[in-house]
Order: C-alpha cells, then structure tokens, then sequence
C-alpha cells in the first residue's frame, strides 16, 4: 500500500511539473489572462514597439514602462488598460523580439522592435 501510495505522489508531481512548463512563458509569447498586471509601452496606439514585461523597465522606444492590467484577451491580443489611459490598448501576445537572458529570466519581455527588455538584457530576434 505504501509502495502504491509513493507512484501515485510521483506521477501527481510529474504531472504538475510538465504542466508548469507547458503553460509557462515561451520566448517570443505572453501567455496573460484577464485581471494579470503586466509593464507596456505608454507611448500610445501610434507606436510600434508594443513592449511588454512582467518587471518594470524601458520599451524599445526608451520610454518608461507603465503598470497595466489586462482587461481583455482575444485573437493574440491582449487589451490593457493603465492609469490615465482613456480606453484600452490592444498589444500582441506575441513579439517579433524577447528577452535574450535565457529560461531564468523573470522579465519575460516581447516587443514589435529590437531594444533592451526589462532586466537589460539586449533582446533578440524571434525565429
């Protein structure tokens, strides 16, 4: 009975690890759900870095972060909406660039553009 009661704690462990993995970050993806707090871009709907982080930090156009909170998730696209804000922002869930500091990273930065992601780092390219 003890031995039984061992595999089955093993395989509950196994399975909560590959979950963790599986629905954690991806370089290049965002995965955000309704009411997440997230860092954006505050530079406006004209522009087109579209940075997010999950610390707090610079957007590819060198401006400062804004702390937002996610209000809408639909088709790849997560709708913010942070202090001062008249409506919500659309932002991609997926970036043509991340964060380069590897699979310790707790930034988790995307953007449309090149530039450094939240802890510094110099981003690099999504293939």
């Amino acid at each position: 009975m003890k031995r039984m009661s061992l595999y089955l704690f093993f395989a509950i462990m196994l399975s909560v690890s590959i979950a963790t993995i599986a629905f954690a970050d991806s370089p290049g993806k965002m995965d955000l759900k309704v009411g997440d707090e997230i860092y954006a871009c505050n530079c406006g709907e004209g522009c087109d870095c579209k940075t997010l982080s999950r610390l707090p930090g610079k957007c590819g156009c060198g401006n400062d972060l804004v702390k937002a909170t996610v209000v809408k998730i639909e088709d790849g696209m997560a709708y913010l909406q942070a202090e001062g804000w008249k409506e919500p922002r659309a932002f991609k869930t997926t970036g043509e660039y991340a964060c380069a500091c590897g699979a310790e990273c707790k930034c988790h930065t995307i953007s449309q553009k090149p530039g450094k992601c939240g802890c510094g780092t110099e981003m690099k390219e999504v293939k």
